[in-house]
C-alpha cells in the first residue's frame, strides 16, 4: 500500500467518526501524521488498536467514495519508535532578540482576522502570529474570493483575492493588546499598510504603543485597489528605503519589511530596507497569478490575484536563497512564507537561513491543528539527527549552493532499475522516448524495461515519472570522453 496516496483520500474530518468508532487509539490522528509527513510517528496512535477496533472506524469512516482502509494501513505502517527517554529537543529560537517558544507562526492573511481566532491558535501551539494587516482606509472585499488549482481531489494551488483587515484601526490595535496580555509568551507582530510617510509612521507608533513585539511592514500585497500600496511599494527599492527607514525612527520595536515576489531581483528592494535598519525581511507574499476556476468570477468578471499554496515553494525558496546569498545583506533575518505545510517544507526555509517560518493556505485548508505535526515532526527529525538547538540548522544548506557554472559536469549518476519494483507500465519509456533521450527498450512481451546506457545522459526524468519507485539511483562516475 502507498501510505500517503491512501492517507490523502481522508477527509480530515472535524470530531472524526473514525476515532470515536474506534474506541481504542485514535486512527484519525494516525491519517493526518501520516498526511503531514510524520508516518514514523503514525503507529503510535494505533496502539492497541486490534483488527476489530480498525474495522469499526471503517465502517463509520463517512468518505464519499470508499473508507479509508485502516486495518491495511496499520500493517504497512512503521512500527512505532521506542519512547525517547530524554526529553524531545527544544525548538525555541531567537528571532529579532524575541524569544519564539518555536519558529511557527501564522502569517498575515485571513487565519488571524480577530482575537478569537488568534487565541485559539496560540491554545492549539502556534508560537506566534503576524497579524492581517491594518491600513488606514476602507476595506470592501469582493465576493467570491478565493479559488483553488486542483490534481484530482488535492488543491495544489489557491488563489486569493482578499485584502487587508476590514476591521476599524482601533478594533485592531486593541484586539493585539488583549492578545499580548493574555499570551504574553507568545510573540505578537503588527502588519501595517500605509500610503503616505504620515500614515505609516502612524501605524508603527499605534503598534508599540498596542505592546506590540514588532511590526511588519506590508510592501507586498498583490490586489490593493488603491495605487502606491502593497507591491506598488514592493517592486519599488527607494520607497522601500524611505517608508522603512520613516518607521525605524519612529519605534522602537524591531521593524520587518515584508517583500514582493513580483519582481525580477528581489534583493533590489531588500538591499533597500536591509541598509535603512530593517531588523528582518518576510517573503514571499502571494505571487501574481490568473486562475479560471468554476465559480471565480466576481459578479461576470475575472481578475489576476495572489497565488499560494504548494505549488508556490520552490518560488519562495529562490527568493529566500537570492537575499541570503547576497553578500550584502549580512547579519539580517529572514521569515519564509510560501507553501509551507509539512515539518519538512518549513526545514527547507530554516536550512536555507530562515529563523521562522508563516504558514497561511495549509491553515485556511486543514486547520489551526496541523501544529502538532509541524512540531512533533520538527523535534523528532531534530532528536534523529541529534540536533539539540535549532539555531543550528538555520542556513546550513547554504555552503552547498553554487552558481550554475560552477556545478560538476565531468560525471554522471545512471538510472538503477529494480526489477522486482517494477510494474511494467512503461511510463519510463514512454517518458525517455519523448521527453528524453531515447535510451530505454521496453520489451512487450516480458513488459520490461533496459537501459541502454550509451545514450543514456543521467537526466533522471525515467526516475521521476515511475509510479512504483521502481528506479533509483547508481553510483557517481565519470563521463566518458
Amino acid at each position: 500500500m502507498k501510505l500517503h496516496e491512501e492517507a490523502a483520500r481522508c477527509l480530515l474530518c472535524q470530531d472524526a467518526p473514525c476515532t470515536k468508532a474506534c474506541g481504542t487509539g485514535d486512527p484519525a490522528r494516525a491519517v493526518r501524521a501520516i498526511r503531514f509527513d510524520n508516518s514514523k510517528l503514525a503507529a503510535g496512535w494505533l496502539q492497541g488498536c486490534t483488527a476489530e477496533d480498525l474495522e469499526r472506524a471503517e465502517k463509520a469512516c463517512i468518505h464519499y467514495d470508499m473508507p479509508i482502509r485502516l486495518r491495511e494501513i496499520a500493517k504497512a505502517l512503521p512500527e512505532a519508535p521506542a519512547a525517547v527517554k530524554a526529553p524531545l529537543p527544544s525548538l525555541a529560537i531567537d528571532f529579532c532578540g524575541l524569544h519564539c517558544e518555536n519558529p511557527f507562526f501564522l502569517a498575515s492573511s485571513a487565519v488571524c482576522t480577530n482575537y478569537e481566532m488568534v487565541a485559539r491558535a496560540f491554545e492549539a501551539g502556534w508560537g506566534g502570529v503576524f497579524y492581517k494587516t491594518i491600513c488606514l482606509q476602507d476595506i470592501n472585499e469582493v465576493s467570491p474570493r478565493f479559488d483553488v488549482v486542483r490534481e484530482g481531489s488535492s488543491i495544489i494551488g489557491f488563489r486569493n483575492m482578499e485584502q487587508l483587515s476590514e476591521n476599524p484601526v482601533d478594533v485592531d490595535f486593541d484586539i493585539l493588546r488583549r492578545l499580548k496580555q493574555n499570551y504574553p509568551t507568545k510573540i505578537v507582530v503588527a502588519s501595517i499598510m500605509g500610503q503616505t510617510e504620515e500614515q505609516w509612521i502612524e501605524l508603527a507608533k499605534m503598534a508599540e504603543a498596542a505592546g506590540c513585539d514588532a511590526v511588519e511592514l506590508n510592501f507586498s500585497c498583490p490586489q490593493m485597489r488603491e495605487s502606491g500600496m502593497g507591491s506598488d511599494v514592493g517592486q519599488d527599492p527607494e520607497l522601500v528605503t524611505f517608508f522603512t527607514a520613516y518607521v525605524k525612527r519612529s519605534v522602537n520595536i524591531p521593524v520587518i519589511p515584508k517583500m514582493t515576489p513580483n519582481i525580477a531581483h528581489i534583493s533590489q528592494p531588500a538591499m533597500g530596507a536591509y541598509f535603512a535598519g530593517a531588523d528582518a525581511i518576510s517573503a514571499i507574499n502571494t505571487i501574481k497569478s490568473v486562475t479560471l476556476g468554476e465559480g471565480s468570477e466576481v459578479n461576470g468578471c475575472q481578475t489576476g490575484s495572489g497565488y499560494s499554496g504548494k505549488a508556490v515553494k520552490p518560488i519562495a525558496l529562490r527568493h529566500i536563497l537570492a537575499m541570503v546569498k547576497n553578500p550584502m545583506m549580512k547579519n539580517i533575518q529572514f521569515s519564509g512564507i510560501g507553501g509551507i505545510e509539512t515539518w519538512r517544507d518549513a526545514l527547507e526555509f530554516i536550512q536555507l537561513g530562515c529563523c521562522n517560518v508563516q504558514v497561511c493556505t495549509a491553515v485556511m485548508l486543514y486547520g489551526y491543528r496541523i501544529i502538532d505535526d509541524l512540531v512533533s515532526g520538527l523535534q523528532n527529525y531534530m532528536a534523529e539527527r541529534g540536533v539539540d538547538n535549532l539555531a543550528d540548522l538555520v542556513g546550513e544548506l547554504l555552503p552547498k549552493f553554487y552558481l550554475p557554472s560552477d556545478l560538476d559536469r565531468t560525471t554522471v549518476v545512471f538510472p538503477k532499475f529494480d526489477a522486482e519494483k517494477c510494474l511494467g507500465c512503461g511510463r519510463c519509456y514512454v517518458s525517455c522516448a519523448d521527453g528524453g533521450h531515447q535510451a530505454i527498450a521496453f520489451d512487450e512481451e516480458t513488459r520490461r524495461p533496459r537501459l541502454l546506457g550509451a545514450k543514456c545522459v543521467g537526466c533522471h526524468l525515467c526516475r521521476l515519472v515511475c509510479p512504483a519507485g521502481a528506479i533509483g539511483l547508481s553510483k557517481r562516475v565519470n563521463k566518458k570522453k
